[in-house]
């Protein structure tokens, strides 16, 4: 019997797994090239731009340094010219006396001795004068800090009329949020004594010193009012030269305590009140003001709420007066630093955040 013809079929079993390998490959490859081409390229990332803020900031203290050194060279040589010319103009009328002969009474000798002790007190002063420091016969006030170091600080010093507004808000007990608040339950000296309010008043009592002796100043205490360190010269000049009412004005501030919170908006609205206007401003401070012209809300005062009441506040400031501010150490307050070296830039003051054995 003849066998039946079995039909042809191309979709074998074996074409079929041939088929699926092939299509698992080209899924494979797929999976691999996509792969491949989504995969991030990390480059590496550079901070030019703190290194160009270090080189900027010491380029300005190197320039200030230079225009101390050449306004100190300029003032002894003014001194030691004056005091020659004055040495010079005493031994000349000296030798014409002595040429003209003495007179027979003793009123000469007495003149003579008179112009010999004027000459032997000349020569005394000039000895003197090269022989101080320059810091000593510019200012009026010494200041000795920790070691009796001097720092280059890039701090523009000097001006006509130097205002100088402190910080009084109970943040300057301390650096930590939990010492802030634990010392200011404790009595009045312990709060005097903190290292941070110390060192405050210490910056002060720095700057005061370095007041030029021809300049006028005032120093303002503020929290959440704004008040003159010496009760009954708000919005008055005071001169540099009247030394007694300077060291009652700092001895005053140092009798203050730290308290409530901190309105930047009415420490800089006193630049509005003085006039004329301040040419030099120091800020002493810690961290982003806590409240504006008005109490806050609530009981506390968010980050960005904030920066907004310095915002506010820094549009108080007249055009043309440099903020040379001090910050002192604050946890919990990561924008403070960055907010007054931007304000320091704008208005072509200085920034510095000092250590903690400064000045």
């Amino acid at each position: 019997m003849r066998r039946k013809r079995r039909e042809f079929s191309i979709f074998t079993l074996s074409f079929l797994d041939i088929m699926s390998c092939g299509f698992g490959a080209v899924v494979l490859l797929f999976m691999i090239s996509k792969h491949a081409a989504t995969q991030p390229v990390e480059m590496p990332s550079y901070d030019y731009a703190g290194e160009v803020s270090q080189l900027q900031r010491e380029i300005t203290a190197t320039d200030s340094s230079i225009a101390n050194l050449s306004a100190s060279a300029a003032a002894r040589g003014g001194e030691l010219a004056a005091a020659g010319a004055t040495a010079a103009a005493a031994r000349q009328a000296f030798e014409e006396f002595k040429a003209k002969g003495l007179p027979t009474g003793g009123g000469g000798a007495r003149e003579i001795d008179a112009l010999k002790q004027s000459i032997r007190k000349l020569d005394v002063d000039k000895r003197t004068l090269l022989a101080q420091p320059h810091e000593k016969s510019r200012y009026i006030r010494s200041f000795v800090g920790a070691g009796n170091r001097e720092y280059l600080t890039g701090v523009q010093l000097g001006g006509r009329r130097i205002l100088i507004l402190l910080d009084t808000s109970a943040s300057m007990l301390d650096s930590s949020l939990v010492n802030v608040i634990r010392k200011r339950n404790m009595d009045d000296e312990s709060q005097r004594r903190s290292p941070k309010w110390q060192q405050a008043l210490a910056t002060v009592d720095w700057i005061a010193a370095h007041f030029p002796a021809q300049s006028s100043y005032q120093i303002y205490a503020y929290n959440t009012q704004a008040s003159a360190a010496l009760p009954g010269t708000d919005g008055r000049w005071l001169p540099v030269k009247d030394l007694a009412r300077l060291d009652a004005a700092v001895a005053s501030l140092k009798q203050r305590l730290p308290a409530g919170g901190s309105s930047l908006e009415r420490a800089l609205m006193v630049l509005q009140q003085m006039n004329p206007a301040p040419d030099n401003v120091f800020l002493i401070t810690d961290s982003l003001p806590t409240q504006g012209l008005e109490a806050p809300q609530g009981t506390t005062v968010s980050g960005i709420e904030r920066q907004r009441l310095f915002e506010a506040a820094v549009r108080r400031v007249p055009g043309g007066i440099p903020i040379n501010t001090i910050l002192l150490p604050m946890e919990g307050d990561p924008m403070a630093p960055s907010a007054y070296w931007e304000l320091a830039r704008v208005t072509q003051g200085s920034f510095l955040s000092p250590s903690e054995d400064w000045p």
